[in-house]
């Protein structure tokens, strides 16, 4: 809930922080979250940092999901 308020309030360095600190304590992202964060890159066109989501969703085994792949495209056609 954080990463999406963050995201959507034009915080988007904040989303991506608080990623950092989820997964660094040990806290798995679920498909909600990436979408969070997903989006909270795009918004502030962060290519290189939405690339290694990318790399992260993968590595979980979560890219089958649809929701998750149209953030994908989202994020990648509005960060170039």
């Amino acid at each position: 809930a954080m990463i999406a308020a963050y995201g959507q309030n034009g915080h988007g360095k904040d989303a991506l922080k608080l990623l950092r600190q989820m997964q660094e304590e040990g806290i798995k992202p679920d498909c909600i979250t990436f979408v969070c964060v997903l989006d909270a890159c795009a918004s502030i066109a962060a290519l290189t940092e939405g690339m290694a989501i990318h790399a992260n969703i993968l590595a979980s085994g979560l890219d089958s999901d649809v929701v998750l792949g149209n953030s994908l495209i989202s994020m990648y056609g509005k960060c170039g």
